[in-house]
């Protein structure tokens, strides 16, 4: 069963490399049938296309934007500049996958996403973007999740049954460790 026959969530992102972690907050809503829309809008090179992304999400009745960025991250607070639609930032860590010759830590920001998450996070008095932690777009699915279930109850009851899934998972886990011992666990669950 799907919510709508239009998307109720827009996933945006600032450039291409972002959608191997924004790709986690699509899955979540998959997951639960939510439509969404996907789309690659960057704030610093496509400042128009932006504008016209506020336009369109407002036109199409989205419920919720999530948008990803790295670095600088102004993608979340210039989209929700541009609109009255509730946004969920997700900060994201730069990658430099350029640099193949030095060592593996080379490849990530100097500043491991705190850059982007405080960029999101610090939005001026009168501008708020909801942030959640660094590369946690599957949170920003989920926190989607829980703004729609106040207006579908089907969802709202999918979501209590995924957390009541969660509960168990933990308590299984747990029982398994008592058994075996946490040596033998760590071994058998990080092999």
């Amino acid at each position: 069963m799907s919510y709508t026959k239009k998307p109720l969530v827009g996933i945006i992102m600032g450039s291409s490399s972002d959608s191997r972690i924004m790709k986690d907050a699509a899955e979540i809503l998959d997951k639960f049938k939510i439509k969404h829309e996907d789309q690659i809008v960057s704030a610093h090179r496509t400042p128009t296309r932006l504008e016209e992304y506020g336009k369109h999400a407002e036109k199409m009745g989205f419920k919720i934007i999530i948008a990803g960025a790295g670095g600088a991250a102004h993608l979340p607070g210039m989209i929700a500049s541009h609109t009255i639609i509730p946004v969920i930032g997700v900060p994201i860590m730069v990658y430099n996958d350029k640099q193949t010759k030095r060592a593996d830590n080379s490849k990530f920001s100097s500043f491991g996403g705190l850059d982007s998450l405080l960029s999101i996070s610090e939005m001026p008095t009168g501008s708020p973007v909801v942030a959640v932690g660094i590369n946690k777009a599957g949170n920003a699915g989920i926190y989607a999740l829980k703004i729609l279930a106040n207006e579908f109850p089907e969802l709202k009851k999918k979501l209590k049954l995924h957390k009541s899934e969660q509960h168990n998972s933990v308590l299984k886990e747990s029982d398994i460790l008592k058994k075996q011992g946490l040596s033998k666990f760590v071994q058998k669950k990080f092999k």
